[in-house]
């Protein structure tokens, strides 16, 4: 039985004498719906009333199975692609058509890389409709053309750059990997992004820029505004709000602004005549939607500049394997700064545990504060504010048994003990149940230890040793943008660094170990991003600036103090090639019940094995389910790029049967997630 023999039809008796309109009278409508049998067009009939405003694009409201649902009308056509009667188009939401063909084509694109539903693509591409914006925008007429001088000194000692913002001003499309150097001050990265944001619209053609979150999109709206102006951009995030975020897409949509700045969302900004896509720190897991079919930001520019033939510009302190793998296939070109340029801007790195810092100080490599990192905050100090970056927030996250080391968990959900603050009951951070009498089930051990320190406790234990001197912290919901240029502590989780206006005079980063020891494929990559994203923010060694970094000797630690972040992605990108594991190849994990995922493999139709292809599983996932029956599982499926085209479309059809059959336990279908492995 084939899917659409299961598929329920939008079929109601047409009215007695109901007038369709006289030409193209037929629409075909994608119904708002995540299921995976139902991702496809519709045909209705148009009401003769509906003749003028129902056009493509616009949003639409049809009865579906017994029900109203929301949808876009795709196009208009003379003939229905069934015979059966057909139901009316029962409203045209709004005349606004905000499905452009370049977004549908898009999220048809995205969609179909992820294994995903293209309504679900939509939900993040559109912002939700604001009635009263729609009544009162009115739009200008032509954008206004902005002229832009290339400035050399914002690039100067960067191999192609100067290339590659010639061709950019020239109307070319050149692809680039850039690598950044510092996080503040007039060689900041968000400058430099908004010089080629400047010579995109010098050529007369649009922008796009994604950063990961709200800091970063405040520094680089305040680098191109000084460029080009307040009135030359919009910005395009959840965090402004429904109605400023609409009116903002609007302006994009009629072509009254043609630059767009937001977060992962606004990878799909519609905008005109578009030149030149860019994006912040693409191993950020922010970028990653957290909804089905959850794309990457990335991916989507990716699809986009093919599409478009746009530039593009990857840009970050480190290097993704992702964005290395792309440049070994030549699609990007790197822009990097030399060596000697390199050497001039970055501070000093000092690892705690090298053969020199080991034989100076034996027990360097036990202390959570070794001796040096002391020193080099205390002279740090004398200069301006000193940063201290640590793994986890709260105060106590971890603890475990005093005797046999082992992590101390809760006896009710299994989940991790922890405190809160200085005196608070232990208790579990899954569930919140106390802990009054801690009995290790391993050794019998009543005692606990801490075995991480939170930026809460690090505040208070610096503050005793620094006892004259101000401690600013910068951890979970209390996340700073910016410090001021003077002397203090500041603790902050990693990610959540401010900005110092003229750069830190110094940087420990502790806990380097925590970072390295994640249960994850890239947690080396990980661990040098964030310490690459500190550092950049501190002074130049030739300022005296210096970063005191606390973690064994690993390829990681050793990249930072060499600041390479090219060859150590060369090296993890060779590694991962070896081994056949993403992203030297890609991947998707099927999540469900066992018999849901054991009846979703067989229900696929793979190519053989020899050609590569690799399934792995289904294995337990949560060991520590709620009630029998709860537990989830997970297969992997590992695919060479050659046939991920054909693979991901047999993984589509095969939800959509499965869907369409109604007695399949659903499954979670994923591609490429990060944090899978």
């Amino acid at each position: 039985m084939t899917t659409e023999a299961l598929l329920p039809l939008p079929e109601i008796p047409e009215p007695e004498g109901a007038l369709s309109a006289a030409q193209l009278p037929i629409a075909r409508v994608l119904v708002d719906s995540s299921l995976p049998h139902l991702d496809r067009p519709f045909d209705y009939r148009i009401p003769a009333e509906l003749d003028e405003q129902a056009q493509p694009g616009v949003r639409v409201k049809v009865r579906f199975a017994g029900q109203e649902l929301a949808g876009y009308l795709l196009e208009r056509v003379a003939t229905a692609s069934t015979e059966h009667r057909l139901a009316n188009l029962s409203k045209v939401v709004s005349p606004v058509p905000v499905l452009t063909p370049e977004i549908l084509s898009l999220a048809q694109s995205v969609a179909a890389r992820y294994a995903g539903t293209v309504s679900d693509v939509l939900r993040v591409a559109i912002p939700p409709r604001v009635a009263k914006v729609e009544q009162s925008f009115t739009a200008a007429q032509e954008p206004t053309l902005l002229s832009v001088t290339l400035s050399a000194d914002l690039f100067d000692g960067f191999d192609l750059a100067r290339p590659f913002l010639e061709h950019l001003a020239a109307g070319g499309s050149p692809r680039g990997a850039f690598t950044a150097l510092k996080g503040y001050g007039q060689l900041s990265w968000h400058r430099q992004i908004a010089q080629m944001i400047a010579v995109c619209a010098g050529s007369g053609r649009g922008a796009i820029a994604v950063v990961p979150d709200q800091r970063d999109l405040e520094l680089l709206s305040s680098a191109v505004a000084e460029l080009l102006g307040e009135q030359s951009f919009v910005r395009l995030t959840a965090e402004d709000g429904p109605t400023p975020r609409y009116r903002n897409f609007l302006k994009l949509l009629s072509g009254e602004v043609t630059i767009a700045l937001g977060t992962r969302s606004a990878a799909f900004a519609p905008v005109q005549n578009l030149g030149l896509l860019c994006c912040w720190d693409d191993g950020d897991d922010l970028l990653i939607e957290k909804r089905a079919p959850y794309q990457h930001a990335r991916d989507v520019l990716l699809l986009r500049a093919e599409q478009h033939s746009s530039a593009l510009v990857l840009a970050g302190y480190s290097r993704s394997t992702e964005v290395q793998r792309l440049l070994a296939t030549g699609w990007l070109q790197a822009i990097a700064p030399q060596r000697s340029v390199t050497r001039r801007l970055v501070p000093r790195v000092i690892s705690t545990s090298d053969s020199f810092e080991t034989e100076r100080d034996p027990l360097a490599q036990l202390a959570r504060l070794p001796h040096r990192a002391w020193q080099v905050a205390q002279q740090g100090l004398l200069q301006g504010p000193v940063l201290v970056q640590v793994a986890r927030g709260g105060y106590v996250p971890a603890l475990a048994c005093d005797s046999c080391r082992e992590s101390a968990r809760c006896t009710k959900c299994a989940g991790p003990l922890g405190q809160s603050k200085a005196g608070a009951t232990v208790q579990c951070r899954w569930c919140g149940t106390p802990e009054h009498k801690f009995v290790c089930p391993h050794c019998g051990g009543r005692k606990l230890r801490r075995t991480v320190s939170g930026a809460a406790r690090t505040a208070e234990e610096l503050g005793k040793a620094f006892p004259k001197v101000q401690i600013i912290s910068s951890a979970n919901d209390h996340v700073k943008a910016s410090v001021p240029d003077k002397p203090a502590l500041v603790v902050a989780t990693v990610g959540a660094e401010p900005v110092a206006t003229n750069g830190y005079a110094a940087a420990l980063l502790l806990d380097g170990d925590t970072l390295m020891r994640r249960e994850n494929l890239r947690a080396a990559e990980e661990a040098a991003r964030r310490w690459f994203s500190a550092a950049a923010l501190v002074r130049a060694a030739g300022d005296g600036g210096t970063v005191v970094l606390t973690a064994a000797q690993t390829e990681a630690s050793a990249a930072l103090v060499r600041w390479d972040p090219a060859g150590f992605a060369e090296r993890e990108l060779a590694e991962r090639s070896s081994l056949a594991l993403p992203p030297a190849v890609r991947m998707v994990a099927i999540t469900g019940a066992l018999l849901a995922v054991r009846n979703f493999l067989a229900q696929l139709e793979l190519p053989e094995e020899e050609q590569g292809i690799r399934i792995v599983g289904p294995t337990l996932l949560n060991s520590f389910a709620a009630s029998p029956g709860d537990e989830e599982y997970r297969a992997l499926i590992f695919i060479p790029y050659g046939l991920a085209q054909q693979v991901l479309a047999e993984l589509r059809s095969t939800k959509a049967s499965l869907s369409a059959s109604r007695y399949a336990a659903p499954v979670q279908v994923r591609a490429d997630g990060i944090d899978l492995l």
